[in-house]
């Protein structure tokens, strides 16, 4: 069984995200898996590729994320 790394995680997520959230919750609990081996405390995420990179877009992003255990922030 093959280790999921970071940058897989983040991968499935902003394809689920284009995907209409198709199996997001599946991804996060990967995402969260990976962090927690890593020792991250935040999931960073580039705006540029949400598919609605607006405040409420944004916001809508991490109140979801923080209910799964996860802090997002944001790069330009």
């Amino acid at each position: 069984m093959t280790t999921l790394t970071l940058e897989q995680a983040t991968s499935a997520i902003y394809q689920s995200l284009a995907a209409d959230n198709e199996d997001i919750d599946l991804h996060i609990t990967g995402l969260k898996a990976v962090m927690a081996r890593e020792g991250l405390t935040e999931f960073s995420v580039d705006a540029a590729k949400l598919p609605f990179n607006n405040r409420s877009g944004r916001k809508l992003m991490q109140g979801y994320f923080k209910k799964h255990g996860i802090k997002v922030v944001f790069s330009q």
